[in-house]
């Protein structure tokens, strides 16, 4: 499945940024809906935790390139997930 993907670092960047960012998106719109996982901000650690999942496959698969793009979205991701906790207090 991920074989076709073109072994590009601004590729693998796209996919970690877009795959988290749509978790994330549906865990904020619930997070708003239920009142009791208002606080439950492991959740969007897991949505981010997903580029682990994709690091793994794309590295087994000998696509350096695009684990590096995806490594380099997930350190945006966690910046973003900082600047959020420290904002929030």
């Amino acid at each position: 499945m991920f074989s076709a993907i073109k072994d590009s670092v601004f590729v693998g960047f796209g996919i970690g940024i877009a795959v988290p960012g749509v978790l994330v998106s549906i865990v904020w719109f619930i997070m708003h809906q239920v009142s009791f996982l208002a606080k439950a901000d492991l959740l969007l650690i897991g949505c981010i935790a997903v580029n682990a999942v994709l690091l793994k496959i794309f590295f087994k698969q000998q696509k350096d390139s695009l684990g590096r793009g995806v490594l380099s979205a997930t350190f945006i991701w966690a910046f973003a997930f900082f600047f959020y906790k420290v904002n929030q207090s």
